[in-house]
C-alpha cells in the first residue's frame, strides 16, 4: 500500500512539473509573439486568429509592432483585389511592405478567406523571423508548377446573369418583388468595358379599413461604359443608358455622354487614396408616360455633370466623399447638387467615431407628371414626388477598453468573446 501511494505521489509530481513547464513555454511563446493590429472591416477575424496563432492580435494600433491594413476593390473578372499594407512600428519602424491577393467570381467564401490568410502569412514572415517564435515556423510547397501557361479562351471577358425574388405577407398585406440582371465586362490595364442590364417588377397590396390599395411598378435599364487609360492620371471614355420606370414617369429615356477623368494621385495608389475629377457632357432623350409639369410628352435635352470623388485611408481612419453637380444647358437653374460622405476616425486609444450621410439639392425633376398626387400615391410612394431636397445621416461612437490582447476564439452560443467592454451611442 505504501509503495502504491509513493508511486501515485511521484506520478502526480511529474505531471504537475510537466504541466508547469508546458505553461511556462506557452507563456514565453505568447509573450515573445509579434503584436499586430488588423485593420480590415470585411475579414473573418475568428478564422484568421485560428489559422495564424503565432502572433498577438492587439486591440490598439499603438501597441502593435505591425499595422496590417487590408483594402478591397473589384476586378474585371467579377472578383476582388485585396491589397495588404504592412506598416512596421516600434522596433520594426520603416519595415513596410505591400502584397496582393486576387479572387475570382467563382471563388467561394471559404476559398477567399483561405487565400487571404495564405498571403497574410507570407507577409508576416519577414517580421516573425526576427522573433523567438521563428524557430517553430516551417515552410512547405503544396503544388507542382505547370510547365506551360494556359491561354485565356475568354480573352478577359466575364459574363454574369442573375435572378432573384422576394415575397412576404400577412392577413392585410402582401408583397413580392422579382429582379433579373446581366453583366458583361472586360477589364485590362488599357481598356475597361462594362455592360449592364436590369429588370425589376414589384407588386404590393394593402388592406386599410376594408379598402385595398395596390402598388404596382416596374423598371428596366441597360447601360454601357467604355474607358481608355491614357496615363497614370488621365482617362477618357463614354457611357450610354436606356431606361424605363413607371415610378419616375419614364416610358423610355436614352442618355449618351463622353467623359474625361483626371486623378490627382496615380491610379496605381487607388486602394489607399483617390481624388478623381470627372466631367461628362451629354444628350438626354425622354419619352414620358404622362404629360409632365412642363407640358411635355417627349423632349431632347443637353446636360452636363461634374463629379469629384475623394477617398483616403490611413492608420487613423478613412474618408470617402463624392460631390456631383449636374444641370441642363437650356436652363442652368434646372440642376442637382449632391454630396455623399462617410468618415471613420480613431480619435484616441479605444475611441472611434463614425459619421456618414447623403444630401441633395434637387431642382431638375423635369420628369414629374402634372397633377397632384393622390393620397394612395403619397402613402405608398408609387410615383416620384416633388421635393427640393433629400438627405440621410448617420452617427456612431464607440469606446473600447480592457485587455489589448484578443487572441482567443470561442464560438459557443454564437459570437466571440475577449473583446473587452464596449459603449456604443447611436
Amino acid at each position: 500500500m505504501k509503495t502504491v501511494l509513493f508511486l501515485f505521489i511521484v506520478n502526480l509530481a511529474l505531471n504537475l512539473n510537466c504541466s508547469a513547464q508546458d505553461t511556462l513555454q506557452t507563456n514565453i511563446g505568447r509573450k515573445d509573439a509579434l503584436n499586430i493590429y488588423l485593420d480590415c472591416t470585411f475579414c473573418d477575424r475568428d478564422y484568421i486568429k485560428k489559422e495564424i496563432p503565432f502572433v498577438n492580435y492587439v486591440r490598439d494600433r499603438r501597441e502593435a509592432q505591425v499595422y496590417l491594413m487590408i483594402t478591397q476593390q473589384p476586378t474585371g473578372s467579377g472578383g476582388d483585389e485585396y491589397t495588404l499594407h504592412y506598416f512596421g512600428q516600434k522596433d520594426f519602424q520603416g519595415m513596410n511592405d505591400t502584397l496582393k491577393y486576387i479572387s475570382n467570381a467563382n471563388n467561394t467564401g471559404e476559398e477567399i478567406r483561405s487565400g487571404q490568410v495564405r498571403v497574410m502569412k507570407l507577409g508576416l514572415m519577414r517580421y516573425v523571423v526576427r522573433t523567438p517564435l521563428s524557430s517553430e515556423i516551417g515552410i512547405t510547397y503544396n503544388a507542382p508548377i505547370e510547365e506551360e501557361v494556359r491561354e485565356d479562351k475568354w480573352k478577359n471577358w466575364v459574363f454574369r446573369i442573375g435572378l432573384n425574388g422576394y415575397g412576404n405577407g400577412q392577413k392585410s398585406y402582401q408583397s413580392w418583388i422579382l429582379n433579373s440582371s446581366f453583366n458583361v465586362s472586360k477589364v485590362t490595364s488599357d481598356w475597361k468595358y462594362n455592360f449592364d442590364g436590369y429588370y425589376s417588377l414589384r407588386h404590393s397590396s394593402y388592406e386599410i379599413s376594408s379598402e385595398t390599395f395596390l402598388d404596382e411598378r416596374h423598371s428596366e435599364s441597360f447601360s454601357g461604359l467604355i474607358v481608355k487609360s491614357l496615363s497614370d492620371h488621365w482617362s477618357v471614355g463614354g457611357n450610354a443608358r436606356l431606361s424605363s420606370s413607371t415610378y419616375r414617369n419614364l416610358k423610355l429615356s436614352a442618355y449618351l455622354s463622353p467623359g474625361l477623368e483626371y486623378d490627382i494621385f496615380p491610379y496605381s495608389e487607388s486602394t489607399r487614396k483617390q481624388l478623381r475629377i470627372l466631367y461628362t457632357p451629354g444628350i438626354e432623350i425622354n419619352h414620358y408616360v404622362d404629360t409632365t409639369l412642363y407640358h411635355r410628352i417627349r423632349e431632347t435635352l443637353a446636360k452636363q455633370s461634374l463629379q469629384i470623388a475623394f477617398s483616403f485611408k490611413k492608420k487613423w481612419g478613412s474618408v470617402n466623399s463624392n460631390l456631383t453637380l449636374s444641370n441642363y444647358f437650356y436652363d442652368w437653374s434646372e440642376n442637382n447638387l449632391s454630396l455623399y460622405t462617410n468618415l471613420s476616425f480613431r480619435v484616441a486609444k479605444g475611441l472611434q467615431i463614425q459619421m456618414g450621410g447623403f444630401a441633395s439639392l434637387v431642382h431638375d425633376q423635369i420628369n414629374l407628371p402634372k397633377g397632384s398626387a393622390t393620397d394612395q400615391e403619397i402613402l405608398l410612394r408609387i410615383r416620384e414626388l416633388e421635393s427640393s431636397y433629400n438627405y440621410f445621416i448617420s452617427f456612431g461612437i464607440s469606446y473600447t477598453f480592457g485587455s489589448i490582447y484578443n487572441n482567443v476564439v470561442n464560438p459557443r452560443f454564437g459570437g466571440s468573446g475577449g473583446s473587452g467592454s464596449i459603449i456604443i451611442i447611436n
